[in-house]
């Protein structure tokens, strides 16, 4: 068993409630807790004249451009062979930027837009256990935050969980791609299948392939979740072939709801428009796409978030159990919204990691006691 606080865990009160495949759990205690060349010399992309473009239309009001880090560059894997465009696909009139929000360089806070040629940025570690995760950061589909949702997860999902991740730099749905509001859906089924079709070379087992969201990217990969069997773009090479199905999901505060008052108003714009008609917005709410293959689903949620209600999870959650979904549900009292791994010191919400390692873990002891 990993190393937790274990006197701190038991010092955690609340309730539990469970179901024959679900259980919800609130606390309110205090708890504390190089990739193979083959695939990398698939494409090469081209982010120095990028970032130049990038400075050269001057520093946004938020940040200051720079670029990826030399191990982040080095751990590319395109989504696309070629150019890197997905199939049928332009490439941005701007280009991709990567902008540094953060005075402090012990804590950075990166974002990237304008992604014409999506990507994974893989996080390898030095004792893989053979389980890997899609990780799609947030950002309110007008951003992919890097750092908070990316690279802080290394220590306790990597180094310590052995969990192989692949960081998704996607496409955002109102930028203007062929694919409109399903460009991120394609390129998260993009991901999944390039994954598990190179599992072997990643040394990942192909039935232990995951993905974890946060936010809007809970959105895709809630849609990734209940839509992985869609056609949302023709098939272009065998791995467009091979299953997108994740085993298991994690959504951390996640966008789901698109028709109601727990809707998160700059999501649905930036994926929608401004007024979508019910269909629409009902077509892009996942709770509606849950049947009894959605995967196994580990939902986290602060009850004090105010940017995406705690509605979110709820709607989802009651999705799966009607649909008899094994599914684990987290509630904290204090959190609010984006939090990670860094926004958690001295709330019972740091426990979170360690709860969603035991998670994962535990999928595959009930997949191998599965008849």
């Amino acid at each position: 068993m990993r190393n937790m606080n274990r006197r701190a865990m038991r010092a955690a009160v609340g309730t539990r409630v469970d179901g024959a495949s679900s259980v919800v759990r609130t606390f309110a205690g205090r708890c504390r807790v190089g990739p193979p060349a083959a695939i990398l010399a698939w494409a090469a992309l081209s982010w120095t004249g990028a970032v130049m473009a990038a400075a050269s239309a001057g520093p946004p009001a938020d940040g200051q451009p720079v670029h990826e880090t030399a191990a982040e560059r080095a751990s590319r894997v395109p989504l696309w062979p070629g150019d890197g465009l997905a199939p049928g696909d332009h490439a941005l009139a701007l280009p991709q930027r990567t902008i540094e929000r953060s005075a402090e360089p012990s804590l950075p806070d990166r974002y990237v837009d304008h992604v014409s040629q999506p990507y994974l940025v893989v996080q390898r570690p030095a004792r893989p256990n053979g389980a890997a995760l899609l990780v799609i950061p947030g950002g309110g589909y007008q951003r992919i935050v890097l750092d908070k949702e990316g690279t802080a997860l290394r220590p306790d999902f990597v180094e310590r969980g052995g969990l192989t991740l692949f960081v998704l730099r996607y496409r955002l749905p109102g930028e203007g791609h062929a694919e409109g509001a399903d460009a991120p859906l394609v390129d998260a089924q993009r991901a999944l299948r390039l994954i598990r079709a190179n599992a072997r070379q990643w040394g990942i087992d192909p039935h232990r392939v995951g993905v974890m969201g946060f936010s809007a990217g809970g959105h895709v990969a809630a849609s990734l979740g209940t839509r992985y069997a869609e056609t949302v773009h023709a098939p272009h090479d065998a791995i467009d072939r091979v299953d997108a199905r994740p085993d298991f999901q994690l959504l951390i505060y996640p966008v789901i709801d698109m028709t109601g008052a727990a809707a998160h108003a700059g999501s649905r714009k930036q994926l929608l428009g401004e007024q979508p008609d019910a269909g629409r917005a009902q077509r892009y709410s996942p709770q509606y796409h849950v049947d009894a293959r959605t995967p196994p689903t580990f939902l986290l949620h602060a009850q004090d978030d105010t940017v995406v209600p705690v509605a979110n999870s709820l709607l989802f959650y009651d999705a799966l159990r009607a649909a008899g979904v094994p599914a684990e549900m987290h509630l904290f009292p204090r959190g609010g919204h984006g939090f990670g791994i860094r926004g958690t010191h001295g709330l019972t919400v740091a426990a979170w990691p360690q709860l969603a390692l035991d998670w994962i873990d535990a999928q595959a002891t009930q997949k191998q006691d599965t008849p």
